[in-house]
């Protein structure tokens, strides 16, 4: 197997300029793990197997986790109307959106970042023009940017990824718990699961060894740090920072039912939402299947950030790769899927 994956990375990894950590483990611990490229590139620090990075969207499977713990202690349902949980005006927000299809990508609201129209990043960057990067601090500010967007389509009538949608939650769990959504993260998730090396960090204020994201500025021929192309702390769409061996814990929190029953755990990991042939999305992460071949991912991608981590239930596999660049790993994980079956 260790040949195998190897080979798969290599082949990847052929002509590319890879920044990053790609940890493979089994049951019976290390299956693969390498380390690419710098986490600092001025001073020529490398990547190492506990570096920090960040992981964009792949911070919407702590959020959908953390609100299946809230809806699992009874707190509030998958049924339960936002409109009747958030206190904020939320204006052209349709009122029959409900907490199943926030958590399924399935409410059909308008989106501050429409991924489905346009995934450029020049897009973000104006958008930034008006809301510096440094205000980006709370939840609330989200609000303004998609609670007057016109609906896209109607509630449950298909999935379509939404940033905003999470957004939301993370305003849910925050109205049902009564701390700041970072807050509960920490103390509900983070701390119980001993991710010690995984939080909600300042972007001008980083822990030691972790990466710099890394952007190429065309104009100048040279990388520059996505510090000015990024929120100054991430919010429940994206953002957090973790590392490898934190993502082993994360998942063995989830399949020992150490963070919900096995009764939420079975609807967290059922498809709910077809995505495409094979491809399905759950209450918060992504699925695939083909005949007994399964696997469950999370992945994420911005300026300076390449993400994904899954489990594959059927090896007892855990498979991740952080990457610092914009080099992008799922192909990695297109592979995996298709070798480990």
């Amino acid at each position: 197997m260790e040949k195998t994956i190897k080979k798969i990375i290599d082949e990847w990894n052929k002509d590319q300029d890879v920044s990053g950590v790609i940890s493979v483990t089994g049951k019976n611990g290390i299956i693969y793990q390498k380390t690419f490229g710098y986490r600092n590139k001025a001073e020529k620090l490398p990547n190492e197997m506990d570096t920090l990075f960040a992981i964009a969207s792949g911070t919407k499977l702590f959020t959908a986790i953390s609100m299946c713990k809230l809806i699992d202690s009874g707190l509030v349902s998958l049924n339960d109307h936002i409109s009747d949980i958030i206190s904020y005006d939320l204006k052209s927000i349709n009122k029959n959106i409900t907490v199943f299809h926030l958590l399924t990508h399935t409410s059909g609201i308008g989106d501050y970042i429409d991924e489905e129209q346009s995934s450029e990043y020049f897009d973000i960057l104006e958008l930034y023009e008006n809301r510096p990067v440094h205000k980006w601090v709370s939840l609330p500010f989200y609000l303004p940017m998609f609670n007057e967007l016109p609906q896209k389509f109607d509630p449950g009538e298909r999935y379509g990824y939404s940033n905003a949608g999470y957004i939301l939650l993370g305003l849910v769990i925050e109205s049902i718990s009564k701390q700041t959504y970072h807050q509960y993260v920490r103390e509900k998730i983070i701390l119980p699961l001993g991710l010690s090396r995984t939080g909600f960090y300042r972007m001008n204020n980083l822990p030691s060894n972790t990466a710099f994201g890394y952007v190429y500025n065309e104009a100048y021929k040279e990388f520059e740090t996505n510090v000015l192309y990024m929120p100054i702390i991430g919010g429940s769409d994206g953002g957090l920072f973790t590392c490898a061996t934190d993502l082993v814990k994360l998942w063995g929190g989830i399949f020992n039912n150490k963070i919900f029953s096995a009764q939420m755990k079975e609807k967290f990991l059922t498809p709910h939402v077809r995505r495409g042939n094979h491809d399905y999305y759950g209450l918060g992460v992504y699925i695939k299947e083909e005949g007994a071949k399964k696997i469950y991912y999370a992945v994420g991608g911005d300026f300076g950030v390449d993400f994904f981590t899954a489990y594959f239930p059927h090896k007892g596999i855990i498979a991740s790769a952080l990457g610092n660049t914009e080099v992008n790993g799922f192909p990695i994980l297109e592979q995996l899927f298709t070798s480990l079956g």
